[in-house]
């Protein structure tokens, strides 16, 4: 049994003469009853025409259904991958398919998503060609910046969505600049991406248990399902990237400080000590003469020093934009598919070579993908979906605000220095000892940043299931799978002489491992007893085990120029090793009445003390087909839905919170002390939220509606607090802290033209989310600090926003006007007291 495209449609609603029968399809659709000439047989299937015939002399009969465009009968995948009937759903979801991932073609599937989904965003570092990036759905309900993200799922396996940096996030001095390694969404191909679904909030995602507190992003593969015989499928595409704002760079003053002048009382430029006067040359600021055709002492790239006689004092225009380039993205993929009456199949292999911006940055990416499944009796079925990722980079830029950085070059180039003066890098006779580095010695040479000081990555991920649905009987089923999700790094960071961080020179090597290993079983009754009433069930358990390793060696300090190993370190190589286990066993239940859902889920969870590592939440979603039971259609309302959802989500927290664990020292045969104190009495955090809204669609099908309100209160938070130094530890963790989120989200889709040759539809998404702090730790005195970063802080409030940014304002006067300082610049407050900025 297919539709009118030849796509086969399991579970499909058979009556003969008035009696429903149950049926099972295969992979094409085909299917066998009992039944005799004269005989009326009925088939139905959501979204479809029902179609009746008389069983004639015929013993085959091929049935096409017409697609019914005046109901919202689509079937969608919910959690655990069970598949239901978008009307009968209570809670808010959205399913992009692929065709709308990929319109734009990007390096990270993701960015597909933005403008299609109310309610999304996506947090991008906008830091290299990786690009890594994270989602949000209905804005922060943890002070825990890293638990605001929604799960990623991947045919039924979960995969890590935090980022894999390494430095600090806040090197100005010190540390070394964070690094963008990429993160488990990043590596993920878009041309294996069959089609995504959003669940949002606890409701949609309660079966999923703590991690779905933020929502699930539910990501199918292609596979060769309603593939006839063989076909293969080849794309390729190219993409470029260029820069496409500028900054209002000034070119009209020159190099200085601002604080020298000649006997006359004008600025004047001399690099170095002349007879014109004091150097003047050794700084990143540009307050100096203006260019007006004076000749002065420079800088001279054959001399490497000051020049013999004066030069034009003129600005280089292009001495920023002439360091970057056009960016290049190739990505090309190959996939054979293929099925029959017992089986389907799917491999991919994919490759994408990427050039990025900077010059010597970018990434070579392998993906290759088999889905499979296949029927080996009439009671059970078989199948396995592995994905392999390697991605690899001779080098991937250092960002932030520090010297290692290209940006920080950048903001401190002078409008009067030639950006090829620092092509050669090394000074003459001092090569792979000395940059050149002509004027401020804290900026370092762009070039060596981008050809000398490199960091390196070879990465592994393998995201994979087997997976067996056994057929116990009439309308019961078994489905047991165990999935696997092994992400491995090695990374190598190598710092030239000279650079400011490290001025003989640096190497490291980190290796970094995370292994999640998930066993499931959902036992699934499905009964429907009439048109209108049936009734499912399903009952699951799930065993998560979770295992990372991180092992981190370094020498500062080079024997040899440019040879980078740890047996080259002037000192005895740095060791730091950290790991994290944790384990997670539940069992969950769903129960389905008609238009009702009610589910329950219980956790198990390691990381919490035993008298609470036991933890139970609820849910139920409810949605009334208005449409129907008022008999609204008409010419213009085809389909009208409300729909309601209640639930709860617990909460854990990271391993080694509990217990008194020492931590690895230095020296042999020794452990240091923690810094954070533990606590033994730790619970669960829990979020609840409520969810009501309508669907409609009008004018057949050519104009949707969806409208959405939402409240979401998370409480018990697991929250780190410092402490006073004099009890012998730094911090130490409490529940405490609530954060309600209310919001509104709308969505209207539209066909605005539609036939054979041309379509054009539309989607128009708009949401807003209001978050307030409803509650805080008493030692906190009202305000709870959750990000710092020195000028601008993150900070919460009770009654104010989660993600409410302080910092310095300007100075101003009795009418409002901004107060400026001697030398231009906004006043800086005597208070140094934090105002609200945003």
């Amino acid at each position: 049994m297919v539709d009118q495209e030849g796509v086969p449609l399991p579970g499909a609603s058979v009556q003969v003469n008035n009696k429903a029968i149950g049926v099972v399809t295969d992979f094409n659709g085909n299917f066998s009853i009992t039944a005799k000439k004269g005989d009326e047989v009925k088939i139905t299937y959501v979204g479809f025409l029902p179609t009746t015939f008389i069983i004639g002399d015929k013993t085959f009969y091929e049935i096409k259904l017409e697609q019914d465009v005046s109901e919202l009968d689509e079937v969608v995948v919910t959690a655990l991958g069970i598949k239901r009937e978008e009307k009968m759903l209570g809670f808010s979801q959205e399913t992009v398919e692929s065709e709308k991932l990929d319109q734009a073609m990007p390096t990270n599937w993701s960015s597909g998503l933005k403008g299609k989904v109310a309610g999304l965003n996506i947090v991008s570092a906008g830091s290299g060609p990786i690009n890594s990036q994270q989602i949000t759905l209905r804005g922060n309900s943890s002070f825990d910046l890293n638990g605001n993200y929604a799960l990623v799922v991947v045919d039924g396996v979960p995969v890590n969505t935090e980022m894999t940096t390494s430095g600090s996030s806040t090197a100005y001095t010190g540390d070394d600049s964070p690094i963008d390694y990429g993160n488990a969404i990043s590596d993920l191909n878009l041309e294996d991406i069959e089609s995504v679904s959003v669940l949002k909030g606890p409701g949609a995602a309660a079966l999923y248990g703590s991690r779905a507190a933020n929502g699930v992003l539910m990501i199918t593969t292609k596979s060769g399902k309603g593939t006839k015989g063989l076909g293969v499928t080849f794309d390729s595409s190219t993409s470029f990237d260029v820069i496409q704002r500028w900054p209002d760079y000034q070119y009209k003053y020159g190099q200085g400080s601002g604080k020298y002048f000649d006997d006359e009382g004008n600025p004047y430029y001399s690099y170095g000590m002349s007879e014109d006067g004091g150097n003047t040359g050794a700084t990143s600021s540009a307050w100096g003469p203006e260019f007006n055709g004076q000749y002065y002492y420079q800088y001279d790239p054959t001399l490497e020093g000051q020049s013999a006689e004066r030069q034009l004092w003129k600005p280089y225009k292009d001495n920023r934009k002439d360091f970057w380039r056009t960016g290049v993205t190739t990505i090309n993929n190959l996939s054979i598919q293929g099925g029959g009456e017992r089986g389907s199949m799917r491999a991919s292999i994919g490759y994408t070579k990427n050039e990025w911006i900077m010059p010597n940055p970018g990434f070579d990416r392998i993906t290759a993908s088999i889905n499979s499944k296949y029927k080996i009796s009439d009671y059970v079925d078989l199948g396995a979906v592995i994905n392999y990722t390697n991605r690899s980079s001779d080098n991937l830029p250092s960002t932030g605000y520090n010297n290692g950085s290209i940006a920080y070059f950048m903001i401190f180039q002078n409008p009067n220095v030639n950006l090829d003066w620092y092509r050669p890098i090394w000074q003459e006779g001092q090569e792979d000892i000395q940059q050149i580095q002509p004027f401020s010695s804290y900026i370092d040479n762009p070039y060596l940043i981008a050809y000398e000081s490199l960091n390196t990555l070879e990465s592994n991920q393998i995201v994979g299931n087997i997976n067996a649905n056994i057929h116990l009987g009439k309308n019961l089923d078994l489905l047991v799978r165990t999935s696997l999700n092994t992400y491995n790094q090695d990374r190598e960071l190598k710092r030239p002489y000279s650079i400011n961080r490290y001025g003989e020179g640096y190497y490291g090597n980190q290796d970094v491992f995370k292994q999640e290993i998930n066993n499931d079983f959902l036992l699934s009754y499905d009964k429907d007893f009439s048109k209108n009433f049936g009734f499912k069930m399903s009952v699951g358990g799930n065993n998560r085990i979770e295992k990372r390793r991180y092992t981190s060696t370094s020498v500062t300090g080079l024997v040899v120029p440019g040879v980078y190993k740890l047996a080259n370190g002037k000192s005895t190589p740095s060791i730091s090793t950290s790991d994290y286990d944790k384990k997670v066993n539940s069992l969950y239940g769903l129960a389905t009445f008609s238009f009702v859902d009610v589910t329950g889920r219980n956790d198990w969870s390691s990381t919490l003390p035993k008298d609470n590592w036991s933890f139970f939440y609820p849910s139920v979603n409810t949605s009334f087909i208005l449409s129907d039971i008022f008999n609204l259609k008409g010419n213009t309302l085809d389909y009208l839905k409300y729909r309601f959802s209640y639930a709860q989500v617990g909460n854990d927290t990271d391993p080694y919170q509990t217990s008194k664990y020492y931590n690895n020292s230095d020296f042999s045969s020794s452990a240091t002390v923690p810094a954070t104190l533990y606590n033994p009495n730790l619970k669960p955090e829990l979020s609840t939220s409520f969810e009501t809204g309508i669907e409609a669609k009008l004018f057949k099908n050519r104009i949707s509606i969806d409208a959405t309100i939402y409240q979401i209160e998370t409480e018990n938070q697991v929250i780190r607090l410092d402490l006073d130094y004099n009890t012998g530890y730094s911090s130490t963790y409490v529940n405490s802290g609530s954060v309600r989120n209310r919001g509104i989200e709308l969505t209207l889709g539209g066909k605005i033209i539609q036939n054979k040759k041309f379509e054009w539809n539309t989607n128009l998404t708009w949401s807003k989310n209001q978050g307030r702090v409803s509650d805080l730790p008493d030692e906190v005195d009202n305000e709870f600090l959750i990000d710092s970063g020195g000028q601008a802080n993150m900070i919460a409030k009770v009654g104010e926003s989660p993600t409410a940014i302080y910092g310095y304002g300007f100075v101003r006067s009795p009418d409002g006007q901004i107060v400026y300082d001697e030398g231009g610049l906004p006043a800086y407050p005597a208070s140094g007291d934090f105002e609200y900025i945003g």
